[in-house]
């Protein structure tokens, strides 16, 4: 059974339309963001705070804008 069919009742296969879902920017991002700042923390190269909180804010506030970019496009 592939992934464009379905059985019915009777085990005929039915064609079905294929299920797609729209990127998440935001959250795809957000995580790389909190993987690459957890990776400078780990590996010690990141220690001061008062240059991860700045990155932080700052990478948050671009997936927030190609976020709010890709919606605007998704519309048209």
């Amino acid at each position: 059974m592939g992934p464009e069919t379905r059985p019915d009742a009777l085990g005929d296969q039915e064609p079905r339309p294929r299920r797609t879902h729209r990127t998440d920017w935001m959250a795809l991002l957000s995580g790389l963001l909190f993987l690459m700042l957890g990776i400078g923390f780990v590996s010690g190269r990141l220690t001061d705070p008062f240059v991860a909180v700045p990155l932080l804010v700052a990478g948050l506030g671009l997936a927030g804008f190609v976020s709010v970019i890709a919606r605007v496009i998704r519309r048209r």
